[in-house]
């Protein structure tokens, strides 16, 4: 479909970005509605307690204070909705106990955010403490219950069946069990941990809802990838048609999941204005965000690895126990599952697995940047590393030993899914190649001579992503829990105007991926139309297609194969429209230059103006055919997409305080046909940033008591441009066939990749000392301490 002036893979500059980097987009926190209160949480100090009584005359006695809520007030509406509703789920206000610090109690709405907040200090709560179960072994232990009469441990996922429900760790795998006890085989274990995150969005979560009494319909604004979703969840709660609820998602600052989830919060406001019938808004505070909204990972698993001498794995095991926080949201215990969608890797080897997944009482995790991908390929990566150190084996040689081939595919994994498409052997040779593999172990080696410590590190990943099969609803991927029965399908629609400039709508929304550029580079391809003349909507769920939202790496797989085809369709009646006016026949027609021409004739040609001025003056058109000129398509592909790459680092450890510094990173990705180069360098470098993040800096650190000694970015790291060297990108394109475009997702991938890399790098400066393995982040201490230790 492409035109003479193809935009299609070419570096273009992002529509969005003029009105960002001025200050000038709108964000919730920008928008305005005359009348607005604010509300303030009352949030629980203890992280298991009783609540005997809730004391608010005080706070309502307070000048400016209009109302004050507890779980009375909304427990009719039920609990917060979940879409895999496994577990408890989350009451709007705490109902009678508390299962986490920050769990809110109550709400506050007033004048000002600083009443309100005054008013929530006036609140009285009587807590009767209780016994919390923070560590995760403990939790799965049943040594206290979260919820009493549950075991924490929700279900396992494991075997060769998605749900098992609360189950032991299944019989091992005959295969594996065999090659172990075999004299020519290796077998290495280690436990490790995949620390909690707090996902660290640069905007913070903020709503604002406006319910119109008259009409008994609500607007509401919300920070959120999924607007659809929470239209539909809001419309549940209430008991009100969905196309009473309109959800706006402006400008979105970041999301990486922590925007994937209907919170109560969402829920609330809405509650709040009807009963005030005055909008009402509600905006995090960055201490808040610790508590308010979900957090991600927090896995402790043990990997074992067996196999030959010669670099052959004859079995990979995975048993985890998997952290659910306090209660269920929104695909809190899918998470873990989707990690065993590519427990496997890119390798063709037998693989048993069990994921318990547990309840602690600290806050809900949930989807965070690759969700269950990172840690599956942590793991993964991680005893790959220790296995080729062990029978003393180069650790790519292993991992290029095992790999699928290109001719296997389409390839069905140990898992049950089957792979698209992938080229795994070429593409590490082509990281290795690149950055001169061998002349880098010699430089290490040179370095450690002289004694620093120098360590190299290389991870390969396959993730899956594009989700999109409408097969997925039978697995609780859809968005039914929300009052939405719809699969993980995609949607456009591509509408000329009357001028002949263009307006594409999508149903996926960006918080800054550049939606707006690429999809506008997809349409100005197929048409001929300038991008300065394509305008990109998003974020409105009633103005837009419907459409489940953006995660899992799947807008331009899915929603934007949509708007490929319904250009395409757009471009079909164009031409016969062009034909008609330039009396030549529709096959014959070009589109370039912002109009249309007959093949070898270019002065016979048309701007996009006329054609759409014919198209919207039906008289003028040959007979039957329908005026406009619009095409809306929904895309369910058959598959999910595989992208895949490989990740290299080179550290240095300073082995007298224990302190890491990265020198060089590098990635070689493979995420299909790319739309835009620039756009997926800068996806790759954000994930990578992240992963790095995780392995050197980032925890989420409870006490005993269940109290987050982490929750203000005083406490909590976040890497900054001097943490990080510039990093080396490349690619190989290896395109699907599961959908036209040839893409696959790229979102996610860099974080995918990064956080074992780096693990890999640092054991490999230490463990000619004796360091097997060290837990992430790896601050100077813990680096330090694993030195000392091996010392022993």
């Amino acid at each position: 479909m492409t035109t003479s002036t193809s935009v299609m893979g070419g570096i273009v500059r992002r529509k969005e970005d003029p009105s960002l980097i001025q200050g000038k987009g709108t964000y919730v926190d920008d928008v305005k509605r005359a009348g607005e209160l604010a509300a303030v949480f009352v949030r629980s100090p203890f992280a298991a307690a009783k609540i005997n009584s809730i004391d608010v005359s005080a706070a309502l006695e307070l000048e400016g204070v209009h109302a004050v809520y507890t779980a009375d007030d909304v427990r009719h509406l039920g609990p917060n909705p979940a879409q895999v509703a496994v577990g408890t789920l989350r009451p709007l206000l705490a109902d009678g106990a508390v299962k986490h610090v920050g769990e809110a109690v109550a709400m506050v709405v007033a004048d000002s955010r600083y009443i309100a907040q005054d008013g929530a200090d006036l609140v009285f709560v009587d807590y009767e403490p209780g016994d919390a179960v923070i560590d995760l072994k403990e939790a799965h232990a049943d040594k206290v219950q979260v919820h009493e009469g549950e075991s924490n441990t929700l279900l396992t996922w494991a075997g060769n069946a998605w749900w098992e429900g609360v189950i032991d760790l299944p019989d091992p795998s005959p295969e594996i069990q065999a090659a172990k006890e075999r004299d020519d085989t290796v077998t290495v274990s280690l436990e490790m941990v995949n620390q909690r995150l707090i996902p660290t969005a640069i905007e913070p979560r903020a709503v604002l809802a406006d319910w119109r009494g008259g009409y008994e319909s609500v607007e509401l604004w919300s920070s959120s990838q999924i607007p659809h979703a929470v239209a539909g969840a809001v419309a549940g709660v209430f008991g009100i048609p969905s196309n009473k609820v309109r959800v706006i998602a402006p400008e979105v600052g970041g999301g990486f999941g922590l925007k994937l989830n209907v919170y109560p919060d969402e829920i609330l406001v809405c509650f709040a204005s009807k009963q005030l019938g005055r909008p009402v808004r509600w905006t995090e505070t960055r201490r808040e965000a610790g508590f308010a909204s979900i957090q991600g990972r927090g896995w402790v698993g043990t990997a074992t690895m067996t196999g030959t001498k010669d670099g052959k794995i004859l079995g990979y095991e995975l048993e985890a126990i998997c952290d659910m926080g306090a209660y269920t949201h929104n695909f809190t215990v899918a998470i873990p599952l989707l990690g065993l969608f590519v427990a496997p890797g890119q390798y063709d080897i037998p693989t048993s697995y069990a994921l318990h997944c547990v309840m602690t009482n600290t806050p809900t995790t949930d989807a965070y940047r690759g969700a269950g991908r990172p840690e599956a390929a942590y793991y993964l990566e991680r005893i790959i590393d220790d296995f080729a150190r062990e029978i003393g084996m180069d650790p790519a040689d292993v991992r290029k030993a095992n790999y699928w081939k290109p001719e296997d595919f389409p390839v069905t994994t140990a898992i049950g899914l089957t792979m698209d498409s992938g080229d795994y052997a070429t593409n590490l040779d082509a990281l290795l190649d690149r950055v001169d593999y061998e002349g880098l172990k010699a430089k290490r080696d040179a370095a450690r001579a002289e004694g620093r410590l120098l360590g190299l590190g290389l991870s390969t990943y396959v993730e899956v992503c594009g989700f999109g099969p409408s097969a997925l609803a039978g697995l609780g991927f859809s968005w039914a829990g929300y009052g939405l029965p719809t699969a993980f399908n995609g949607s456009g629609v591509v509408r000329v105007q009357p001028d002949g400039t263009c307006t594409v709508t999508i149903g996926t929304g960006p918080s800054g991926q550049g939606h707006e550029t690429t999809w506008a580079q997809i349409v100005s391809d197929g048409l001929g139309i300038p991008m300065e003349n394509i305008e990109v909507q998003h974020g409105d769920s009633l103005d837009s297609p419907m459409g489940v939202g953006t995660f899992g790496s799947r807008s331009l797989a899915v929603d934007g194969t949509a708007t490929y085809e319904a250009t395409g369709r757009v471009r079909e009646k164009a031409a016969k429209i062009a034909g008609h006016l330039l009396e030549a026949a529709e096959q014959d027609i070009q589109f370039a230059d912002g109009g249309a021409h007959v093949a070898g004739s270019p002065d016979r040609a048309v701007t996009w103006g006329q054609i759409a001025e014919a198209a919207y003056q039906p008289h003028t058109l040959p007979e039957g055919m329908e005026g406009g000129l619009e095409s809306s398509v929904v895309f369910s592909p058959p598959n999910a997409t595989w992208p895949f790459g490989s990740h290299l680092a080179l550290v240095e450890v300073d082995p007298d305080t224990g302190d890491v510094k990265l020198l060089e990173y590098w990635a070689t990705d493979d995420c299909g046909n790319v739309i835009n180069p620039m756009i997926v360098d800068g996806q790759v470098h954000g994930g990578i940033a992240q992963g790095i993040a995780q392995a050197l800096f980032e925890e989420a650190i409870y006490d005993d008591m269940g109290n987050l000694l982490t929750a203000s970015l005083a406490d909590y790291p976040l890497p900054d441009a001097a943490s990080l060297p510039s990093f080396s990108l490349d690619r190989t394109v290896t395109p699907t066939d599961v959908n036209p475009l040839g893409v696959k997702g790229i979102g996610e991938a860099g974080t995918i990749g990064s956080a074992q890399t780096i693990v890999n790098a640092v054991v490999d400066a230490v463990s000619h000392l004796g360091v097997r393995h060290i837990d992430m982040p790896l601050r100077p201490k813990r680096v330090w301490q694993a030195i000392e230790d091996a010392k022993e």
